[in-house]
């Protein structure tokens, strides 16, 4: 079997358009959650999330290139630019006939399906743009990034809700472990901030009308945030024979389904996770310093979860550090996970620990080291990165430093 490593990394979130942006608002513990800007926002009972700003399309893609690309394709292609550009690969031949991608995402073009709902129904409208299905479909994202890189291998989309990204990401992992593909793009994209996006989501009544508190007892909800990460994952030989820098090795993963509640967590399916991402992986439990937590500020979420790590970890859990960085860039949907896997880096490559900020008041349910509000150095050899969605699908990756 192969070793995995990251080789290159990109992003685009509220906390900033690249990789070394994010981790210094990260290390800083910078809130990218405001007030919401997009086209009937005050018809909304919430108005916060953590939207990408300042972002200009026309910068990055022509007129017609916009006609095909919904705002989590143009996200996707940025950080994958990014990655590739850090990664110092380019596909041709035999590379790129086995090269691929693997990306997760949940609501697919929420924007261009808003957008022209509103002209059909509200406008009066009789026609859309010949381009709309393809410029909405959830395969959008990875299918532009193969054309645009010349990635002719395995690629496809994985859509898990919450956990699209870390199911990608290990899919991914397991084609470049097993030899099926020597490098795989990979990692995850979301952009619901539009009304009708925030509409639904408001029904669920799980959402915060003013901050993301993960673990801190008087926590009311998640905030949604939009935004995409991208990853370069490459064998190991084929990284180290061309001198590529490594970021991190990937060490394992697991995949579990709750089998029991679309919308309520179950402590032995998210713990089933981890305790197999351990054994896969081959870990120690006390080899583990770092866990990014799923950690979404909702009461059952949070409590649910803690639980979880401290019955796999036992009396470890206790020196564990675990944060929530959805304080910060908000809960990015199908894309969370893969902005996550980045705290995840810089806690096993730079010692720095996310912090979990927005935290108030104790929860005696949420009784971990949860890292609140200062981000803290501490040397990390190995980090989770923790994904349980709606549909009781959970995913854990599990990183280490290089």
């Amino acid at each position: 079997m192969k070793r995995v490593v990251i080789t290159g990394a990109g992003t685009v979130n509220a906390l900033g358009l690249n990789v070394p942006d994010t981790l210094e608002a990260m290390r800083e513990g910078r809130c990218g959650i405001g007030p919401l800007s997009f086209q009937d926002v005050e018809r909304l009972s919430i108005q916060i999330g953590a939207q990408v700003h300042e972002f200009d399309e026309t910068a990055h893609f022509n007129r017609q290139q916009l006609s095909l690309y919904d705002r989590f394709t143009q996200f996707t292609l940025i950080a994958a630019r990014e990655a590739l550009a850090q990664a110092g690969l380019e596909f041709s031949g035999e590379l790129a006939a086995r090269s691929g991608v693997v990306l997760g995402n949940s609501g697919g073009g929420m924007t261009t399906l808003d957008e022209n709902y509103r002209s059909v129904y509200e406008d009066g409208k009789n026609r859309v743009h010949p381009f709309v299905v393809p410029k909405l479909m959830n395969n959008a994202a990875a299918s532009h990034v193969s054309m645009e890189f010349n990635l002719k291998g395995p690629s496809f989309t994985v859509s898990t809700a919450c956990a699209s990204s870390n199911h990608a990401m290990s899919q991914a992992f397991q084609m470049v472990h097993g030899g099926l593909a020597p490098v795989m793009i990979t990692g995850g994209s979301e952009s619901m901030l539009c009304f009708g996006g925030v509409k639904a989501w408001e029904g669920l009544r799980v959402m915060s009308k003013d901050a993301c508190r993960p673990f801190s007892a008087n926590r009311n909800g998640m905030v949604q945030g939009e935004g995409a990460g991208v990853f370069v994952f490459e064998d190991h030989d084929h990284a180290t024979a061309r001198g590529a820098e490594i970021l991190a090795e990937v060490v394992g993963f697991a995949m579990t389904s709750d089998a029991s509640d679309i919308v309520m967590p179950s402590k032995n399916g998210a713990a089933r996770a981890i305790a197999g991402a351990l054994q896969d992986a081959k870990l120690n439990p006390e080899e583990v310093g770092y866990i990014n937590a799923h950690g979404t500020g909702t009461a059952a979420n949070d409590k649910t979860e803690c639980a979880a790590v401290a019955d796999v970890f036992r009396a470890h859990a206790d020196k564990l550090m675990i944060s929530s960085t959805k304080a910060m860039h908000g809960h990015c949907i199908g894309g969370t996970g893969a902005i996550e896997l980045l705290a995840c880096i810089m806690a096993v490559r730079d010692g720095v620990i996310a912090p979990t900020i927005g935290y108030e008041e104790p929860d005696p349910e949420c009784a971990l080291d949860v890292v609140p509000n200062v981000a803290r150095d501490a040397k990390v050899q190995v980090a989770l990165s923790n994904a349980f969605a709606f549909g009781g699908l959970n995913s854990v990756l599990a990183l280490r430093r290089v």
